[in-house]
């Protein structure tokens, strides 16, 4: 039995960090070709050069700074946000006219790249705080603000704090998500312990009960105390207390990784096995099995959960139709699925019989017959009528069994 890790990768961040590096090489671009073609009316041409030069090797430098939030420090951000407002407090040195015209800035809308990295970094706080340094930048840089001016730094203002806004609201939706995988992981394996539980301890508790009932004496004693062991663990598992023992998940801002113990598949897929093989020792006197000629193939797990749902099915008849009940057990073999019907001349089961025995805790047809099923991606149908037997078939769809 080997470990195999399934990973599920939910975070936002991962694009928007991706589209940030993006939108700082390119607008980087943008900035030194806008230069280019405007270069005449520079008065002091080298400083913006100059400027030009460090934003473009820095920007190319930190590329790896802008991956993910760790990589993201606060001394980098600080140190982004310290150029941008440089260049916007150098442009009026390398163009003159840049505080009569509103004009853009040495750095353009690279600017907006540093706000985005601190409202991705930390959310809307951050976004504003970052964003309320730029807007006092341009307008001191303005001299005289215009209209337009306020107008494009509340505009850099209302988006960065909502893009922070809702960085923060994803990150709170992926943990919400990754808290109910976890719930999902813990109640699935609970469903699978009980059901194990079932199939074993508790019917031999209650195999304790009856003979030490029936023998009497030291022996019924005995009974008795296999009998309250039986109802306090039936109990423990209808409760929900049976503790998860082979699912884990390690819960992460950028990832959920769920690790469950299965079968590693073979080089060519799942590994097939003939579910007649495994119905065939229910097989006789007071069982008749039906099967096809040719072998019924399910892949191995599915094949063994789908057997052991015909086996407490076949638990249920002895159980509830006495030693002397006659079940048949018949195979169908579909395209599309594969069907096994249980029958048997019982008394039949009464009406609200089953949800009495669920609320007691005795989950035989809920967790051991329909709860592998639901696993399958399946479904078990019981019919049963007073004084004329129950009839449990048992569907598996051959798309998503043993998937």
């Amino acid at each position: 039995m080997a470990k195999r890790e399934h990973v599920v990768r939910m975070s936002v961040e991962l694009p928007l960090w991706r589209a940030l590096a993006a939108y700082r090489v390119l607008t980087m671009i943008y900035a030194v070709l806008l230069f280019v073609f405007t270069r005449g009316k520079f008065e002091h041409p080298w400083v913006a050069v100059a400027f030009l030069a460090v934003m473009t090797v820095w920007t190319l430098v930190t590329l790896p700074k802008v991956t993910n939030a760790t990589r993201c420090t606060k001394r980098f951000l600080g140190a982004d946000l310290a150029i941008a407002l440089t260049g916007i407090m150098l442009t009026p040195l390398a163009d003159a006219q840049a505080q009569t015209v509103d004009g853009p800035t040495l750095p353009t809308i690279w600017t907006a790249g540093s706000v985005l990295a601190f409202a991705i970094k930390g959310g809307w706080r951050w976004a504003g705080f970052a964003s309320s340094f730029v807007a006092v930048a341009n307008i001191v840089e303005r001299g005289h603000p215009s209209r337009d001016t306020f107008h494009n730094v509340l505009l850099v203002w209302v988006a960065s704090i909502a893009i922070g806004y809702v960085v923060e609201v994803a990150r709170a939706s992926e943990l919400t998500l990754a808290r109910a995988l976890e719930i999902e992981a813990a109640t699935r394996e609970r469903e699978r312990l009980a059901r194990d539980i079932h199939d074993s301890v508790l019917q031999v508790l209650a195999m304790v009960q009856r003979r030490g009932t029936a023998l009497g004496g030291e022996a019924a004693e005995l009974g008795r105390m296999a009998g309250e062991q039986e109802v306090a663990l039936r109990t423990l598992v209808s409760s929900g207390l049976v503790p998860t023992t082979r699912a884990s998940e390690d819960i992460s801002l950028g990832a959920v990784v769920r690790t469950v113990d299965v079968e590693d598949d073979p080089p060519h897929g799942p590994e097939l096995c003939d579910l007649r093989s495994l119905l065939a020792r229910h097989a006789g006197s007071r069982v008749t099995l039906s099967e096809p000629g040719a072998p019924v193939l399910l892949p191995a797990g599915a094949a063994a959960e789908l057997a052991a749902a015909v086996s407490a099915a076949l638990d249920n008849v002895r159980r509830h139709a006495g030693d002397e009940a006659r079940a048949w057990i018949l195979v169908e073999d579909w395209p599309e699925e594969v069907i096994v019907t249980v029958r048997d001349d019982g008394p039949g089961i009464p009406e609200g019989r089953l949800a009495q025995a669920e609320g007691e805790g005795r989950l035989g047809v809920a967790l051991s017959i329909r709860g592998r099923l639901r696993e399958l991606g399946g479904r078990a149908e019981l019919l049963s009528v007073p004084g004329q037997g129950t009839e449990v078939e048992l569907k598996v769809p051959r798309g998503k069994a043993g998937t």
